[in-house]
């Protein structure tokens, strides 16, 4: 079974005074913690091995995270999503990983579940994306281009947040702290990495006019 990893660590700068006592992740959607709504759609894509990681305020969130049965990871320092990520591997395990950004909101159907079922042994990496004719809160430029099921930088693709990742070189990587970025290159150096789109609709909430738009995409 994948174990999946939820980058919790961020200041949520963008945010401005919403989270100035409260970590961005914690912040209330559709009547419930940001992230929560990514625990339920890691648990209905068949996931319940969830790990974690904390920095900025991490009183806030790490007793819900427990309590909720996920594996917490503080960092300190900050180890962005790369340094996050290989700091979390004796948690994770050695099979490839799932990693989900926490805010964004999806409507549609459950984006964990077709990431895994699109997942193939000969892959290195594969991101779900978003055209931006089915995203909110954010703008162009994109981050990629999909053809045939292979991404290469800049297009009309957003990155979505969510993706299925080997992680067996990410020791490759020198210093502590570095952005996954990086060892998306370094994987492309050898072989291509692979995209789907997701079919419905999704929302950065990076901001809080994203936030705004969120609500209003879960609104039933």
């Amino acid at each position: 079974m994948t174990a999946a990893m939820i980058f919790a660590a961020g200041f949520g700068t963008r945010m401005g005074k919403l989270t100035r006592n409260m970590p961005k992740p914690m912040l209330p959607l559709a009547g419930r913690p940001m992230v929560d709504h990514a625990l339920d759609l890691l648990r209905e894509g068949g996931i319940t091995d969830i790990v974690a990681n904390t920095h900025y305020l991490p009183g806030r969130i790490t007793p819900h995270l427990v309590a909720d049965g996920v594996t917490v990871l503080h960092e300190d320092p900050i180890l962005e999503t790369g340094g996050g990520l290989r700091a979390a591997l004796p948690a994770l395990g050695p099979a490839p990983v799932l990693t989900l950004n926490p805010d964004a909101a999806w409507k549609g159907p459950n984006p964990v579940r077709l990431l895994c079922d699109a997942w193939r042994d000969d892959m290195q990496a594969l991101l779900m994306l978003v055209d931006f004719g089915n995203a909110l809160g954010t703008a162009p430029p994109g981050d990629f281009s999909l053809e045939q099921g292979i991404i290469r930088r800049n297009g009309r693709f957003r990155y979505t947040g969510l993706q299925l990742l080997r992680t067996e070189r990410l020791n490759e990587i020198h210093g502590e702290a570095f952005s996954l970025n990086a060892y998306w290159d370094l994987l492309a150096e050898n072989a291509p990495l692979h995209g789907i789109e997701y079919p419905g609709t999704w929302c950065d909430i990076g901001h809080p006019d994203g936030l705004a738009q969120a609500e209003r995409l879960l609104a039933p």
